[in-house]
């Protein structure tokens, strides 16, 4: 060891060098660039332009749909770390579902057994709608009443608020005129430790679109804030 002997030492000078600050991050991402911010994550394999695109549509992100939240497989999620206790996570969202087995939204997620869904689809009876859904453990649900028409929204607007343990989602048609959609939620389900599950992915927040029929249906993102409390969302 250059300290002599054979153990490391505890403390170890460091090396000199000039401090290199990072620049503060946005708390707003109106995909204006060619490239995904550093902050972002896909899930398991490089994002690609066979579901996600930049150019296509310049100021938007859009994805096309695959497989579900649940599978192990081809998901079209684009994601970033939970990183505050107190934040809110904001889109805009242009999707037209044909049926119910396209969606594209919001999602809150841990794992493919554990996340909640903030989704735009359609409802066979009811058109267009806005809903919630909760898979915990694996088990799919949602919860009575997590559900408003979007019949006749050009745009669909979609938040998340986090206070501590508890999750809020709502949605607009202006951004400005807020519906909660479902009850507050118990973030805890997405921790490391939750029910033994001794994970360590940690909570990941992000845009994502299905399309169960195969066809590749795409959503476009306006934009995606992310800021905590004291920060604030525009």
């Amino acid at each position: 060891m250059a300290s002599g002997g054979k153990r490391p030492p505890l403390i170890e000078e460091g090396p000199n060098l000039p401090p290199h600050p990072f620049p503060a991050e946005s708390a707003e991402d109106h995909f204006d660039e060619p490239q995904l911010g550093g902050q972002y994550f896909s899930l398991r394999v490089p994002a690609s332009e066979e579901w996600m695109s930049l150019t296509e549509r310049p100021g938007f992100l859009r994805l096309r749909g695959r497989e579900s939240l649940n599978s192990w497989f081809d998901q079209s999620l684009i994601a970033r770390r939970l990183q505050h206790y107190e934040c809110e996570a904001e889109t805009c969202v242009e999707f037209e579902p044909l049926h119910f087995n396209q969606m594209a939204g919001l999602a809150l997620y841990y794992d493919e057994a554990d996340h909640f869904y903030l989704y735009v689809s359609r409802d066979e009876d009811k058109g267009k709608q806005i809903a919630l859904s909760v898979t915990k453990q694996g088990q799919y649900g949602e919860p009575e009443g997590a559900a408003l028409s979007a019949e006749g929204w050009d745009r669909c607007y979609l938040k998340a608020t986090i206070r501590y343990d508890e999750v809020q989602f709502s949605a607009s048609p202006d951004g400005a005129d807020w519906q909660p959609v479902g009850p507050a939620l118990d973030l805890g389900q997405l921790s490391d430790e939750y029910e033994g599950k001794l994970g360590f992915t940690g909570t990941l927040i992000g845009l994502c679109a299905q399309d169960l029929s195969g066809t590749g249906l795409h959503a476009d993102f306006d934009y995606f804030n992310y800021a905590s409390a004291d920060a604030g969302v525009e």
